[in-house]
């Protein structure tokens, strides 16, 4: 018997280290698959991290060439204001010089109208009692000069005669 006892005992010994290496066995294909799990996780974290990195990349190149876009159209715009404003700046030169010229006029017909009676006449050019200017079409070359001397002296170069 002592033989059987001792072969039993030998053998719960047996399968005692034979439950234990299952069991050992078990954790360490736990851990392997626990490993692996973590590894795919960590594949795939760093894939969405990747593809994200990736569309804000492009994102980024298409806000810088909507800048770009807006950048250039604010130049042109910005180009074809100053083109306007120098325009308007020169218009109004143009508008202030003809209303000089008109002021000036109306001061030689008032004032040609205020000595003559509401008549004068001179070579192509009659000034009526309304006010108005009557020209000869034939001497119409001294009526296209621009006038560039004032008023006075106008009426100086009228008085003292042509």
């Amino acid at each position: 018997m002592a033989s059987s006892s001792g072969t039993s005992s030998g053998t719960s010994q047996l399968q005692n280290s034979g439950s234990e290496e299952d069991l050992q066995h078990m954790v360490d294909q736990r851990k392997r698959k626990r490993m692996i799990s973590n590894r795919e996780s960590a594949r795939r974290s760093r894939m969405r991290k990747q593809e994200h990195l990736d569309g804000l990349t492009a994102q980024s190149g298409q806000l810088r060439n909507e800048n770009n876009h807006i950048l250039t159209n604010m130049s042109i715009t910005n180009q074809l204001y100053l083109n306007i404003e120098a325009e308007n700046s020169v218009l109004r030169a143009q508008m202030a010089e003809l209303t000089h010229r008109l002021q000036s006029l109306n001061e030689i017909i008032n004032y040609l109208n205020s000595n003559n009676n509401g008549f004068f006449e001179t070579e192509g050019a009659q000034i009526n009692e309304n006010g108005f200017l009557n020209l000869n079409p034939w001497n119409l070359l001294s009526v296209n000069q621009p006038i560039m001397a004032s008023a006075d002296s106008i009426f100086m170069f009228l008085i003292n005669g042509c």
